[in-house]
């Protein structure tokens, strides 16, 4: 089974930004729909931005209009361009397939937001 890895978190102050990335080997993401997920301290993973096999996308409310979610179907990449950040999207960011995450999660990358 593809295990997508994440990368791209990092510590910020509150305003900036990063990119982050989950490539999935096996040329295969073409195939699939696939989501950024994220668990913050004391929290319940929750979804972060999705998107289709089309190009659909979707994005939590707290989210909107500061993160991004695109692919690159050739590179097998799913990114997640995130701006204004806020100490409150400090969290463990994973990505899996969406709207049907796998009970199988990677190590994720860690996004910190602190002054």
């Amino acid at each position: 089974q593809a295990q997508p890895v994440e990368s791209g978190g990092g510590l910020v102050t509150p305003g900036g930004s990063l990119r982050l990335s989950c490539v999935l080997s096996g040329n295969i993401l073409s195939l699939l729909g696939m989501g950024w997920y994220r668990q913050g301290p004391g929290k319940q993973r929750e979804l972060v931005a999705g998107i289709s096999q089309g190009g659909t996308t979707t994005y939590a409310d707290s989210v909107k209009g500061r993160f991004t979610i695109s692919r690159d179907n050739s590179e097998g990449t799913v990114y997640l361009q995130m701006n204004n950040l806020k100490p409150e999207d400090t969290a463990i960011y994973y990505c899996n397939l969406h709207p049907n995450p796998v009970d199988s999660w990677g190590q994720g990358t860690q996004v910190a937001v602190s002054s």
